[in-house]
């Protein structure tokens, strides 16, 4: 079995185990088929519009919609430059749980332009995105308690019909959480991923730092400020980002966001997005 064969087996492993833990856990009375009832619901918790997760998951019974409507990436290489616009890069939540949820992924539409930098060779490809199988599976304070931690594994598979070097890619996510006085939050994340490579059809392995901190800014408004960097292990090469984002509740179970990700280094990637979430 080769590294990628073996790679992918372990997380797609941690990906079930994640998801029968779950469905194990006694500590909960209701289920995928036994909504908890609003009034028990926990306060609504997004995965966006930060990189760092959040570890709480999605109530029993419960459905969560998260995407960003627009999503603008420019990145650059010593061969290259692209730049992909993606429309409704969506996630869908699951609670299957108390303390388990499933996500699946996927960029509605995506436009991406390659631009060759010797040549001056222009390609432009677009269509669906990539699919992403995820099982968020919380550990410690998601009911209560000031420090939240969970393991997300997941599994993108290569449907995407604007990216033509697609592949096969996964990662495990471990998000945390810490609950200050002053509703003040701090959020933090380790990640391993297996990635293509961006300049050939090859992979490499990545891992991934997160710090973030939030607070209300004013009612209903909150405030995030990010940063984070990638270590590439095939290319000894590190990229540091940081990254500003606001997040309004418009009403309740429904956000509205925007923001940007923006790589230091002049190959690191730069995002600038407007999201939505929506709780039913």
């Amino acid at each position: 079995m080769n590294k990628n064969n073996y790679f992918f087996t372990s997380i797609l492993v941690l990906f079930l185990h994640s998801l029968c833990a779950g469905q194990q856990n006694a500590e909960s009375h209701y289920s995928l088929f036994k909504p908890v009832p609003k009034a028990l619901m926990r306060d609504m918790e997004t995965d966006r519009p930060d990189v760092t997760e959040s570890p709480y998951t999605v109530d029993a019974g419960h459905f969560q919609y998260e995407t960003d409507i627009v999503n603008l990436v420019h990145e650059r290489t010593e061969m290259q430059k692209t730049s992909t616009l993606l429309i409704n890069h969506a996630n869908i939540k699951i609670g299957i749980t108390g303390s388990t949820a499933v996500q699946i992924g996927f960029p509605t539409y995506g436009i991406q332009k390659e631009t060759d930098l010797a040549s001056g060779a222009v390609t432009t490809a677009r269509g669906f995105g990539d699919i992403s199988l995820r099982v968020k599976q919380n550990l410690i304070g998601n009911d209560q308690g000031k420090f939240v931690l969970a393991v997300l594994p997941y599994i993108k598979l290569p449907t995407s019909g604007y990216d033509d070097e697609s592949r096969l890619e996964g990662g495990l996510i471990v998000p945390m959480l810490y609950k200050l006085p002053g509703e003040w939050k701090i959020g933090m994340q380790v990640e391993v991923d297996r990635l293509k490579d961006t300049d050939q059809p090859a992979m490499h392995t990545e891992f991934l730092q997160t710090l973030t901190i939030s607070h209300p800014m004013v009612k209903k408004v909150e405030g995030i400020a990010e940063t984070y960097y990638t270590y590439d292990f095939k290319a000894h090469h590190i990229s540091n980002y940081v990254n500003a984002a606001v997040q309004m509740e418009v009403a309740k179970d429904f956000k509205v966001d925007a923001g940007i990700n923006y790589g230091l280094q002049h190959d690191a990637e730069k995002h600038y997005f407007v999201g939505a979430s929506y709780r039913l």
